[in-house]
Formats: C-alpha cells, structure tokens, sequence
C-alpha cells in the first residue's frame, strides 16, 4: 500500500546512509520485533489479553521520555498515572491470585512488544523527525526494511506453507494495508507534530476492539478483573499525557507545506529546549 502511494505521489526515498540506518533500527523496534512477539503471544494468550498490553504503550513511553526526551518532563499527575497504570497491569493479570491460569511466557512478550513500541517511537522523533523526508516516504521505507528483516530471519523458524487459503489471505492482505500500512502512515505524522507519548495514546482503544471483537466473535470469556482493570489502565495512560508541543512544519524537497515533499512537523525551539 505505501509503494503504491509512493508512486501516486511521486514521492523519493530518503537519502543517506545515516537515514536508512535508523529506518532500519526503526524499523526492527516497531514493525519486525513487536509484530513477531504478538503473534507468538496469542498462540497461548487470548487477544483480549493481548490487547490491553498492547494498551500499556504509553506508560512505557512516559517512563523512557523522561529521560530521552527533554520536552517531556516529570510531573506528579503524571508519575501518579503511571502508577496507576501500573495498579491497572496487575488488576488484569490477577496478581492478587497468583496469576494463576495465565500463560506468563504469552503475556510476558506481548508486553514486551508494547515496550518496543515506545522505544521505536521516541527513536524515530530523535532520529528521523528532521530529516526532510516526507512522512510517507518514511513510513514506507521503515516498512519496506521491516519486509527484508523478517524475510531473513523467518526461514529459520519454520518452513513455507504448502497451501495457501484463501481466508487467512485476504486477512493477512487487511492487516497489512490497514493495520500497517495506513496506520504507519497516519502514525508518523502524529508523531511529527506532538511526540511520540501523546501519539501513543491511540492503544487507547486497542482494548475496547480488541475485547469487543475477542468476546463476539472467537467467543473468548471475560473475568471481572479483565474490563476493571483495562479501565485502570487506561485512566494511568491517559494522565501521563504531557501538553502537546507547538509546531511548525518545514518545508521538505517537494515544496511548501501541504505538498507531498513536506517535511514532517517539529516542535519550535523553544518547546524543545
């Protein structure tokens, strides 16, 4: 899907080795890594589960921006959101029973995914926000890697399929332009123009779908503790979000703002410093 709006829009790859070395790191923390660990998790996990780790992304991304990111100071609100968002985590878990009749290795990579995903974030403001290269040729580029690292690691895990059905691909097909595709793509500019904590917060409704769909159609069940304390969760996120930077967009090598060269948008000097 974003070689063919690459194409639509004539768009250039980005330049330099520098560049593409941190598309491929990006590349590797927010595609390749998490993508793999989720799917290894709801082997044994149900996506309900699944879900809401997914949903604690933005604590993670408050914990690592406060110190790899200067604009994203620490505050009370905010420390106790995390806190709470951590309370949140143990509710669903069932720590208070041992976390008994959960798979600790499942959810423990699905949570590490959600970690990846914070780190992928902020690496991808730090590195590649000035760059000059549209959003879209970003995101296809980052794509477009993540694609060649999985293609030479994925021989050593398991064997091609002898069939192809027809279900399951046009599933896969979805999950790459939607899921991936576009969404990548509506992800690098949100993180351009207010970071990557407050880009975060769409795992916000990850856990809504993810338990609407699980219950309604894979008929997975819910303890009381799963919807409690996925609203736990999601109060914690939501108070460690920081106020949004202000924002100036650059003009990239396809002209001024609005155009398909536009750079992504940064925070005005002030807002970093």
């Amino acid at each position: 899907m974003l070689a063919v709006a690459l194409v639509v829009k004539r768009d250039r790859l980005p330049r330099g080795a520098r560049v593409w070395g941190h598309l491929a790191v990006a590349a590797f923390l927010l595609n390749a890594l998490p993508f793999s660990l989720f799917a290894y998790a709801e082997l044994t996990i149900p996506s309900t589960l699944a879900g809401i780790c997914n949903a604690t992304t933005p604590l993670w991304g408050m914990l690592l921006s406060l110190v790899a990111l200067s604009e994203d100071r620490p505050t009370r609100v905010r420390a106790a959101g995390l806190g709470i968002g951590f309370v949140g985590v143990l509710t669903v878990l069932g720590a208070w029973q041992g976390f008994s009749g959960l798979d600790a290795t499942g959810t423990a990579l699905a949570l590490l995914a959600s970690f990846s995903y914070a780190v992928g974030w902020i690496h991808v403001r730090r590195t590649l926000a000035g760059t000059g290269a549209s959003n879209l040729s970003l995101a296809g580029s980052q794509v477009g890697l993540a694609t060649l690292q999985l293609a030479l690691v994925t021989p050593f895990f398991t064997s091609a399929p002898e069939s192809v059905e027809l279900l399951p691909l046009l599933a896969v097909i979805a999950l790459g332009a939607l899921g991936t595709g576009y969404a990548m793509l509506l992800q690098y500019g949100i993180v351009a123009e207010v970071g990557p904590t407050t880009a975060s917060m769409v795992t916000y409704f990850i856990p809504v779908i993810a338990a609407t769909a699980g219950v309604t159609l894979l008929g997975e069940r819910l303890g009381w503790n799963t919807p409690v304390g996925a609203v736990v969760v999601l109060a914690g996120a939501a108070l460690t979000r920081p106020a949004p930077p202000a924002a100036v967009r650059l003009p990239g090598p396809g002209g001024g703002p609005g155009s398909a060269g536009a750079g992504p948008a940064l925070p005005k000097p002030a807002a970093r410093a």
